[in-house]
This record gives C-alpha cells, structure tokens and sequence, in this order.
C-alpha cells in the first residue's frame, strides 16, 4: 500500500511539475531575431570559421548587429554576397581578397599514414570524416566543405587539402543580376 502511495505522490509531483514547465516555457518564450535567420539561410553553413566567426550563426548575427561586412565568406562568394546585400538593402561590395582567391577544397586523408587517433573527426564541424579509433579514416568528399579544421589536430600530417576537380556537379556559376 506504501509503495501505490509513493508511486502516486511522485506521479503527481511530476504531473505539477511538468505543468509549471510548460506554463514558463509558453508564457517566457524568446523569439529570435527574424532578419538573423534570413541571413543564417543564406551563408552556406559550412562552419569553417574563414570568416574569423565560429559558425555561420554568429557571423550573421554580426551581420545584423552591422558589426561585420556582408563579404566575408569565402565558401559563399560572390552570389551570397549579393544575396546578403539584396536581403539588407546594402551596397554590394568587392569580396574579401581571402574569399576572392577562394578555390573549393576538399580534405584527402593518407589512409597508410592514418594511426586512427580520431582528432580529425572530432575536428570536422560537419562529420565528413569515417573512422574508427586506431583504424583507418576517409573523407567522405560530396559532404567535406574544405574548411582545412582538420588538418591542425592532426599529429602525423596524413591529410591534404587537394582542389576539387571542375566537373557538372561541382561548377560553381555567379547568379545573374
């Protein structure tokens, strides 16, 4: 009988609590600031930090905040400049000289070299990378953004950043104006 009345107290505390929980969470709701996601849209989400943010999210909220240039990425080029621009009413301005010299990489690992140590992977903000700790690792290219993270935790220097080759898949063309 003890246990029926434990079991019913705790059920209920849990019903109470679940409540008061769902109360706060409709009644405190934040909203995010929508013109940040518009942009977030935009940038190519590629995580690679070429733009001196973290991620995509916090360069398009420095974006919003007007605290950085709507040419800084390097992955997006020129047609997400021009959409940034078009979006924020600004200017379209020259790209970076960094995004300018852009050529699209992707990663290549030595698979003789490779001890397995997973430092790579952990590295890949978008888990293009296969492997097992002390077996072989690859690259899984059609996913890997070129972002080059993974080559600094890397302690035998197995992996090489090698241009993507121009086929129908991977030319990139500006968008008309």
């Amino acid at each position: 009988m003890t246990i029926i009345i434990a079991l019913l107290l705790v059920a209920g505390l849990a019903l109470i609590f679940g409540l008061v929980l769902a109360y706060a969470g409709v009644r405190f709701k934040v909203e995010g600031d929508p013109i940040v996601d518009n942009i977030d849209a935009i940038l190519p989400q590629q995580q690679c930090g070429k733009c001196n943010y973290p991620g995509c999210r916090p360069y398009a909220e420095a974006i919003a905040k007007e605290e950085a240039e709507i040419n800084q990425c390097p992955p997006g080029g020129e047609t997400t400049m021009l959409a940034l621009a078009d979006l924020l009413d600004r200017e379209p301005k020259a790209l970076d000289a960094e995004a300018e010299a852009a050529v699209p990489l992707v990663a290549i690992i030595d698979e003789q070299t490779c001890i397995g140590c997973t430092l790579c992977i952990k590295a890949c903000p978008v888990d293009a990378i296969l492997g097992a700790p002390k077996a072989m690792h690859t690259v899984i290219a059609q996913e890997c953004t070129g972002c080059d993270l993974c080559l600094p935790p890397c302690p035998v220097d197995c992996i090489e950043m090698v241009p993507i080759s121009a086929n129908l898949k991977t030319w990139k063309y500006p968008l008309p104006i």
